[in-house]
């Protein structure tokens, strides 16, 4: 299945923390924050045409920001442009 966002939207999926500190300290699952990053999966035509966030870029978003989907038993997000804070690059 595929998702197309419509608005200006993006689809994003998670970029999973490390498990462990650099000091070698395991972090348990439930003392770990869901991550603030992720990998744009996909984008709609509007933000596509901007050529500012493209598909495969790394971006930074609000804690709460977005919308949680599930699609094929993968967990996403879809949000709003604007709520994206920045592009890792």
């Amino acid at each position: 299945m595929t998702f197309k966002p419509l608005g200006e939207r993006v689809l994003l999926e998670r970029i999973e923390e490390p498990t462990k500190t650099a000091t070698g300290i395991i972090i348990p699952d439930n003392a770990k924050e869901k991550p603030l990053s992720a990998k744009v999966i996909s984008v709609s035509k509007e933000i596509a045409d901007d050529g500012v966030i493209n598909v495969g870029d790394k971006v930074i978003f609000a804690k709460y920001a977005g919308t949680e989907l599930s699609l094929d038993g993968k967990d996403y997000l879809v949000m709003d442009q604007k709520e994206i804070l920045g592009i890792l690059k």
